[in-house]
């Protein structure tokens, strides 16, 4: 059997291969050769990129059921995209212009990559120290009703989210959901949508809530300061859905829980470097005109100092608490210390969230590509010419609901659409907080329907799409009547 489907397969192979160089054989004798960017929106190259990422993308949504890395759909969409397009320039006798396209986007992605690399190092430094766990344990054992504990985490996630960034807020809020939740799990699935609500309207007014508005920020389209006049609008988009939500959940009180979390040596000031370090990016970006990558790879530069004097100081430290533990026969802290480790900052580096980066590459690319092929001019044709701005960037945050706000944020700042800086603040508004309105519209949401499998679900959260889209329309609406004066 054997011989035949090795035949088989050879001749496949021929076959495939013959329709791959036909096809670029064609692009050589459609367009005269020229170093300048070629119009591939109707050639089959074109439609063929458009098949792979939209592929690409069912995967994407489809993780949870395929248990299916997110990152690995959009890595082979995006090399296969720039592969086609740089096959149809070399075809044409360009060897150039494609790896110059390819390098500019590597540059943008590499900027973007570094920062968040940073803030994950110091999140999980934080995480490491039980900066976290503390505070979760001091919710819990506070003895809050489920509507209290429902206001709180919704009010924290939306206060936490401007700095720690939506997808570390979300999961750390759901923890506690978790936690007091356990036997309700009407709570838990109301918690966890209120969350994801929260958690993507305060990374709204902040470059450092969410990757969109890292871009938007690295991009220079709107300066650090002026995110802040999205506060009250994105206050609104939390508030009106939370507040609906708010009857539906039980009075009840939860199981009283009692939790005593010792932070590690060093957690306070972990917070602090990491407050400098976002000084030293904003310093650098509004005075000197540095991309902010470079203050977030200095502030990494900080913490890696501190690292080392804690690992220097460790055995000493160590030992002063295990004569104070004897003293006072603190047995779980003589346990404790007895299974002390020191501090090694490249422990962080390595928990940083690896699929989310590499899934954020292969978007950057992929929608670069697309970019490149032509699409993203044509598309901002017919939305940002065709149509009145106002609109236009309200579909896109109804679209980032569906395809997930990051390619959609960077198609539009690919596009660079003329438009006024209020309409760019929108913009801004509608993709961090239209995904709010379908669990898969956000990693925030992503991420949450695999900590809580089975109490918030795609559709749990599809039962609250009209409350959450009756906030999305409310928080135009304020932004449109607050900031007048940017239009």
């Amino acid at each position: 059997m054997s011989l035949p489907l090795t035949a088989a397969a050879r001749r496949l192979s021929v076959f495939l291969l013959s329709v791959f160089f036909a096809l670029f054989a064609f692009s050589g004798s459609a367009f005269a050769a020229s170093t300048e960017t070629m119009d591939l929106t109707n050639h089959p190259v074109g439609y063929i990129a458009v098949m792979l990422f939209v592929i690409a993308y069912i995967f994407v949504m489809m993780e949870e059921k395929l248990h299916l890395r997110k990152s690995k759909p959009v890595l082979i969409a995006a090399g296969l995209i720039w592969f086609s397009i740089a096959a149809v320039y070399v075809a044409n006798g360009d060897t150039e212009s494609t790896a110059e396209a390819l390098r500019h986007n590597l540059l943008e992605f590499s900027e973007l990559m570094l920062f968040l690399l940073v803030a994950m190092t110091y999140i999980n430094a934080m995480e490491e120290r039980q900066l976290f766990d503390a505070l979760r344990a001091w919710l819990v054992g506070k003895g809050f009703s489920y509507r209290s504990l429902f206001w709180i985490t919704g009010v924290l996630a939306f206060c936490i989210s401007p700095v720690a960034d939506n997808l570390t807020t979300a999961l750390l809020m759901c923890a506690v959901l978790l936690k007091v939740g356990e036997n309700s799990p009407k709570f838990i699935s109301l918690g966890c949508i209120n969350i994801v609500v929260a958690a993507n309207a305060g990374g709204a007014f902040s470059p450092f809530g969410d990757i969109t508005t890292l871009m938007v920020w690295q991009k220079g389209v709107v300066n650090f300061a002026e995110f802040f006049d999205l506060f009250i609008p994105a206050l609104i988009s939390f508030t009106v859905p939370a507040i609906i939500m708010s009857f539906f959940i039980p009075n009840d009180m939860p199981n009283p829980v009692t939790e005593a979390v010792i932070m590690k040596r060093g957690a306070r000031r972990c917070v602090a470097l990491f407050l400098l370090t976002i000084i030293t990016a904003v310093c650098g970006s509004n005075f000197l005109h540095l991309p902010p990558v470079v203050g977030m790879m200095m502030g990494l530069g900080y913490l890696q100092i501190f690292g080392y004097y804690l690992s220097q100081t460790f055995k000493k430290h160590v030992e002063n608490e295990r004569k104070r533990a004897e003293v006072h026969q603190d047995f779980r802290l003589l346990n404790r210390l007895d299974k002390a480790l020191p501090f090694n900052v490249f422990n962080p580096i390595a928990r940083a969230e690896w699929d989310t980066l590499l899934f954020f590459y292969g978007v950057v690319l992929a929608v670069g590509g697309l970019g490149y092929i032509g699409y993203l001019s044509e598309i901002s044709t017919i939305i940002y010419t065709g149509w009145n701005h106002t609109l236009a960037n309200a579909a896109v945050g109804i679209l980032s609901a569906v395809v997930d706000n990051i390619p959609v944020m960077f198609a539009v700042l690919s596009m660079n659409p003329d438009m006024s800086h209020g309409q760019w603040l929108l913009v801004t508004l509608t993709a961090g907080v239209g995904g709010s309105m379908l669990s898969i519209g956000s990693a925030a949401g992503v991420a949450l329907m695999g900590q809580a499998r089975g109490n918030y679900t795609f559709m749990s959260h599809l039962r609250w799409t009209p409350a959450i889209a009756l906030g999305y329309v409310l928080a135009i609406l304020s932004h449109l009547w607050l900031n007048a004066d940017l239009f």
